[in-house]
């Protein structure tokens, strides 16, 4: 069988002395969207940053494309391709919007203006305000902008830090199906969400992380149809 796009298989760390991931494994297809669902507490953005190399694993390997990536830093691993949208400060605010896409560029050398093109295509609302500092948008606007910014990097796979965090449910909609889009492109998705119901209807795969370890692993609709889970994590 085939090895995953990209997989961070037995990962086991924390920061300092202590441990919060127990040999946990996390994959994504090319293409697919899989998301990180789980209690608070349970590990989920440390997977998510231990993938990404932001935490130095004790046990485990990270691969992308078959290639070892493990010892790679966060920067080498966006030279990659992987592209990183963290929960909070993921954009410059005294910039604006169009300059915020621009810094997204920063490791091209090529002309990125169609990049930009197709990612004002995916949200109109950025090319409507992309002379307006994004300090000034709302917070949806500003989760476009974050991704709108990983995006110019041109990356492989996409990991999404708790894309929905703070948003209302009209706005969370509207950016899931933006990540639909993002995916249909051939993009992969790798998603920490707290919106556990709304994340699974649109996964490929899902994992259910209890105190660092896998609790669940299975598409999103099987997760969803899974009555454990449901009673457990979905709230009935």
């Amino acid at each position: 069988m085939a090895e995953p796009f990209l997989i961070g298989e037995g990962m086991t760390g924390g920061y300092g002395g202590a441990d919060i991931l127990h040999g946990c494994t996390i994959a994504v297809e090319k293409g697919e969207i899989a998301v990180i669902v789980g209690p608070n507490g349970a590990g989920k953005s440390t997977a998510m940053k231990a993938v990404f190399g932001m935490l130095k694993l004790r046990q485990g390997h990270v691969k992308l494309a078959g290639e070892d990536i493990t010892s790679l830093s966060p920067q080498d691993r966006v030279a990659k391709g992987m592209g990183f949208v963290p929960q909070t400060h993921n954009i410059f605010t005294s910039m604006t919007v169009e300059e915020n896409l621009e810094m997204g560029a920063f490791i091209r050398t090529d002309d990125f203006s169609d990049t930009m093109a197709q990612v004002y295509d995916l949200f109109p609302i950025l090319k409507q305000k992309r002379n307006q500092p994004a300090g000034e948008l709302s917070g949806g606007q500003r989760q476009q902008v974050a991704v709108g910014r990983a995006l110019m990097t041109q990356p492989k796979v996409l990991m999404l830090d708790e894309p929905t965090a703070g948003v209302s449910p009209i706005v969370m909609d509207e950016l899931f199906d933006r990540i639909i889009e993002v995916a249909r492109t051939g993009i992969s998705i790798l998603m920490v969400e707290q919106n556990a119901r709304q994340a699974l209807e649109i996964a490929d795969k899902g994992y259910v992380l209890v105190q660092g370890a896998n609790r669940f692993t299975d598409t999103g609709a099987a997760l969803m149809a899974d009555p454990e889970v449901r009673r457990s994590f979905l709230g009935g």
